[in-house]
Formats: C-alpha cells, sequence, structure tokens
C-alpha cells in the first residue's frame, strides 16, 4: 500500500517548519512613506551578499500593503534586533497602525528611522528587486552602517532564542 499524497497545504506547513530549523537573526527594516510618516517591518530574511561592493539582501511577502512603499522608496535602514528586543519584534510584526509612537529613534541618511539599541544598523541605498514567488527579493548597497557588541535576537523554530558561547 502506497502513502495518501500529501495535500499543497500540508506540504506547505512541513516546508516552513523545515527551513524554521535554520536560526536567523532578526531585524526590523524602516523607511519612510511618501508623505513622510515613519513605516517598518519585521524580517527574519536579512543576510550579507557581497563586502565589494557592500551588499546585503532581504525578502517581503507580496501581500503585506506597504510593499509599495518599500518596492519606491529611495533608502530604507535594517536595523538588527538586540537579544532584549523581543517586544521591538513583536512590534514590527504586529498589525499596528502607528509601530513607531514612543519609539526613541534617530535619523539617518534621507531621513530613514533607525531604531536605538540595536547591534547593528545599516544605511542601504535600495537598488535592486527580484522577483521571489510570494515574496519580493531586495538587494542593496549599504551607503553606512554602526555596530554595538550586544548579542543579538535570534529565531529558530518559531521561537525567540538566545546565543550561548560555547
Amino acid at each position: 500500500m502506497s502513502e495518501a499524497p500529501i495535500t499543497h497545504q500540508e506540504f506547505t506547513r512541513a516546508f516552513r517548519d523545515a527551513l524554521g530549523m535554520f536560526a536567523t537573526g532578526v531585524a526590523v527594516v524602516a523607511t519612510r512613506a511618501p508623505n513622510g510618516d515613519p513605516i517598518g517591518l519585521t524580517v527574519s530574511s536579512f543576510n550579507s551578499v557581497s563586502l565589494d561592493p557592500p551588499l546585503i539582501v532581504w525578502s517581503m511577502s507580496r501581500h503585506l500593503p506597504s510593499l509599495p512603499v518599500f518596492e519606491a522608496c529611495e533608502y530604507y535602514s535594517v536595523n538588527v534586533l538586540a537579544e532584549d528586543q523581543q517586544d521591538v519584534s513583536q512590534l514590527f510584526a504586529s498589525r499596528s497602525d502607528d509601530k513607531f509612537a514612543g519609539l526613541d529613534t534617530d535619523e539617518g541618511l534621507y531621513s530613514v528611522p533607525l531604531l536605538k539599541g540595536c547591534c547593528a544598523r545599516f544605511e542601504c541605498r535600495n537598488t535592486t528587486r527580484h522577483d521571489g514567488g510570494d515574496h519580493l527579493v531586495f538587494i542593496s548597497e549599504v551607503v553606512r552602517f554602526d555596530r554595538d557588541p550586544r548579542p543579538p535576537l535570534v529565531f529558530q523554530g518559531g521561537a525567540y532564542r538566545r546565543l550561548v558561547a560555547l
């Protein structure tokens, strides 16, 4: 007897669970809407691409209403969250209308919002976008960055984690 084929929904859930075994950092990507309001979202898809030129990559779901803003903006920031910023991650992953309310931020180049307390912050020129199925993939040039040697916030297996030195 052969096993019954799995449904698309079962495949998608199993695939997502398998991908979740890869531990990632957590970042908030932020920019300004055309009216000047700050806008941001939590991502775990951030990674380095190249040192020369300095390039990074991240992706965004095509279903998010803020996609046109990020697609059209000239600059944005990537704020790598520190391990004590789980609340910031959850805020920017929420559907809250004003995620920046009450947050103390710095202003980066071209007025991009920079979150305070992060272990690294990158200011990026939005250079290249590629189709990535149900996501849009951004590859961008880093024009300025800073870092604070604090431990990063880590996400794995559907939960926040802390790094432990071996």
